[in-house]
């Protein structure tokens, strides 16, 4: 509710201090940034090209405060969005005003604006009225919640302010569907126009949200996210957060974004430099897996083989298609490479002694115990490393053994030309003869036993992973021994002949990169570098189980946030239907599951038009709740010529630009489809329009033309559905997933278009 006239007069007062007072602190962080720039650019001119410890010191602190002048310069627009009042066990009630980044008065110490992720701020998220606590790093702080005050500010200027009643829950699950929004500081911020990012949401993020966002960092985290319920945004505030509450022990190198396409990654660009974020490693799975996998050439994408899924007219090979698939992103075969590797393991048991000149040096009953049960842990090649650091220590000992027993064999020698000769100089001649034979031998083998050693392990030589996954299936004897004969020999007579085409025309297929990396990491290892302290997947229902392991193991501590929605899985044949497999089968039951229910992205009537399709899958998700925010309904027409269509469109054009909206996209099922209606857009259309292909590396939103599988994760002020029929959309799995996405991306206008018979999931 809005405040009253006096209490805005305060808060107006308070702002305009508050802003000057922030202006006269820039003048002197700016101040103390141009002294350290001049004492940079002196100490270099001393240090003449030369290591300077003084100099690098100056330069990390110029960094530190240069960042501070950076972020004391974006407050300038908006120093805070809320203030709390908070009474302390025992102590006097004090106000707190929160913003994105913490601001601090140099001259007192005093801090002016708490940043939204310190501890105390937690209460504007999750606290309600009365008695309330938070958790600071010294434990609870328990007291009295007075006041939680949201600050609408535009163009640097106060223009409203909400208090939060007492108790009141800004989403009331239990109420009447189409009343869960009793706040209208959200409502304005949810009526704006879409821009061509996702943006940061820090002052309007909700309470089931906030939890995930400050959910312990050790542990996978999996979030079922219902269309619209700002999954995406969440993932990465909590980044913010962990990197903010951890700042001592991880950096933005240290953590590393999964998206599913290119094009996605340039939607959410902006929004972890505009938290502050910087350096995290932001990639599709393919592009993190060529790189490890060190090779080049073009990849067969996951979205090319939906496309060619939902294009293909012959059932056979769809059949194939989705079958190689589905295997390839199973444990099972996950067990089919264990099983390839526990062969190249025996192959490499083939091994002798370690000898030189008929001396041992190392025997190979030592050398195949330290490989199969001493160091089994390691992966393979990394066995054979430590196996020879492990004889490198004990190479001059053994060394030593072979000159005793050099040494020992010339003793006889010596002794028995000492008995048989006279003492004279022929029998001294004939020792001398002897040492100097001795003594040549033992240079020899000492020579020799190096050269012995560094060729048998040169000799045991390492697996090369680039070419052995390849090897698996151009081997049918390994194949099949591997398989245990439970794939259809039909498949197998699939998945080899596409491998080998695939090979020829220097194409990757997406869904091999899993098992690629799985045998490279069992056989030298993870590098250091790809090692990640924390890992976000984002619409991880289109991963395979077997993808999903493969990034548990980049991870450490199995600090993960996944975030996903099985309504939307979209890639039926290889992705997640359950979190519960996901659970048990990948991280051993060692994750939290946690949904988010509520949908803040599209009206109230926008979403209970999707749930009608959303309740028609073969899942058990409940549909989407949405908040209070009314708007038109989703508009459904018929069309009989494509210059209708056109002409309708461009009248929906108007209507949006009438409203002060500007992003429009035309989907179409396929992108084959999508080139027809660019065709017929150019012939009939008064507008220009853009089609986006899978290639694609940016993403303006205006009038735009995109495949439906390409727009999870978007959003639009308007969304245009081309055809909705019954044979575009028809009754099975994936035509309803499909439809449910398409019809989930809307904030404000929904249209959908049919052309003769209209779909029955709509119905």
């Amino acid at each position: 509710m809005a405040i009253e006239q006096k209490e805005f007069k305060f808060e107006e007062n308070k702002y305009n201090l508050t802003k000057k007072w922030l202006d006269d602190e820039i003048k002197l962080i700016e101040n103390n940034d141009k002294e350290l720039q001049d004492k940079i650019a002196s100490l270099k001119k001393q240090a003449k090209g030369k290591y300077s410890e003084e100099l690098e010191t100056a330069q990390r602190l110029y960094e530190i405060t240069h960042k501070n002048l950076e972020n004391y310069n974006e407050a300038k627009m908006q120093p805070y969005f809320a203030r709390i009042d908070f009474r302390e066990y025992r102590k006097e009630k004090e106000s707190y005003y929160i913003g994105k980044f913490g601001l601090g008065d140099s001259s007192t110490g005093d801090e002016i604006v708490i940043d939204w992720r310190a501890p105390i701020a937690d209460l504007y998220y999750s606290g309600t009225q009365g008695q309330s606590y938070y958790k600071a790093p010294v434990g609870i702080i328990n007291g009295d919640l007075s006041l939680k005050r949201k600050f609408l500010i535009k163009n640097n200027t106060l223009v409203d302010a909400f208090d939060e009643g007492i108790n009141e829950i800004i989403l009331n699950s239990g109420e009447e569907k189409g009343k869960a929004l009793i706040d209208e500081f959200l409502r304005i911020n949810l009526e704006e126009s879409v821009s061509g990012k996702l943006k940061e949401v820090i002052a309007t993020i909700q309470k089931e949200q906030n939890d995930i966002i400050r959910a312990d960092k050790n542990g996978a985290l999996i979030v079922q996210g219902s269309a619209g319920s700002g999954k995406t945004t969440v993932a990465l505030h909590r980044l913010a957060y962990l990197l903010y509450k951890y700042k001592d022990k991880l950096s933005g190198e240290d953590i590393m974004v999964i998206a599913p396409n290119k094009l996605f990654l340039d939607y959410i660009s902006e929004i972890l430099p505009n938290l502050g974020v910087e350096k995290v490693k932001q990639k599709t799975f393919e592009e993190i897996s060529m790189e490890i996998l060190e090779l080049k050439g073009k990849v067969y994408t996951k979205d090319k083989k939906l496309a060619l899924v939902l294009e293909e007219k012959n059932k056979e090979n769809v059949k194939y298609i989705t079958n190689s698939s589905r295997l390839k992103g199973t444990m099972t075969f996950k067990v089919m490479m264990d099983r390839y590797i526990r062969l190249l393991e025996k192959k490499d048991m083939d091994v002798g002694d370690i000898t030189v000149e008929g001396y041992t040096l190392f025997e190979s009953k030592e050398i195949k115990r330290l490989y199969i049960k001493d160091m089994q842990h390691l992966p393979l090649n990394k066995r054979k490393d430590e196996i020879k650091r492990y004889f490198n220590l004990k190479f001059s000992s053994k060394v030593n053994d072979i000159m005793d027993k050099i040494d020992f064999s010339y003793e006889y020698m010596i002794a028995r030309t000492k008995k048989s000769m006279e003492d004279g100089p022929e029998r001294r001649k004939k020792l001398i003869e002897i040492y100097d034979e001795r003594d040549n031998k033992k240079d020899e083998i000492k020579r020799k036993a190096k050269e012995a050693f560094d060729d048998y392990f040169n000799s045991w030589k390492e697996i090369n992973t680039s070419k052995l996954y390849l090897e698996l299936f151009t081997c049918r004897d390994i194949l099949d021994e591997v398989s245990a004969g439970k794939i259809p020999e039909k498949l197998i007579d699939y998945i080899v002949s596409e491998l080998n085409a695939n090979a020829e025309k220097g194409v990757i297929d997406s869904d091999d990169l899993a098992a690629m990396l799985y045998l490279k990491f069992k056989i030298e290892g993870i590098p250091e570098k790809l090692m990640f302290k924390h890992i976000v997947i984002d619409e991880a229902q289109d991963y395979s189980l077997f993808q999903l392991y493969i990034l548990r193991s980049m991870v450490s501590n199995n600090s993960l946030t996944i975030v996903g929605d099985i309504g939307q899985g979209i890639y039926f044949y290889k992705g997640i239907e359950d979190w519960n497999k996901v659970i048990n089968d990948v991280f051993e039951k060692d994750a939290l599951y946690t949904p988010l229910t509520q949908s803040y992205r599209s009206t109230v009537e926008i979403i209970e038009f999707a749930n009608k399709v959303l309740v028609k899958q073969n899942n058990s998700l409940k549909p989407a709740m949405p908040v209070l925010r009314h708007g038109r309904a989703p508009q459904v027409i018929e069309f009989k010529r494509k210059e209708d269509f056109a002409k309708r469109v461009d009248e929906i054009i108007k209507e949006v630009e009438d409203l002060g909206k500007k992003s429009v996209a035309i989907i179409g099922r396929t992108y084959e489809e999508c080139k027809i209606i660019r065709d017929i857009m150019k012939k009939y259309s008064t507008n220009s329009w853009n089609l986006i292909k899978d290639t694609d590396k940016n993403l303006k939103l205006e009038n735009i033309i995109i495949p439906s599988y390409m727009t999870k994760g978007l959003e639009f002020d308007c969304t245009i559905i081309y055809n909705c029929n019954d044979e575009n959309y028809g009754r099975d799995e994936l035509d309803k997933k499909l439809l449910y996405v398409v019809l989930t991306r809307a904030l404000h206008l929904e249209y959908i278009f049919y052309n003769g018979e209209i779909s029955k999931l709509i119905l």
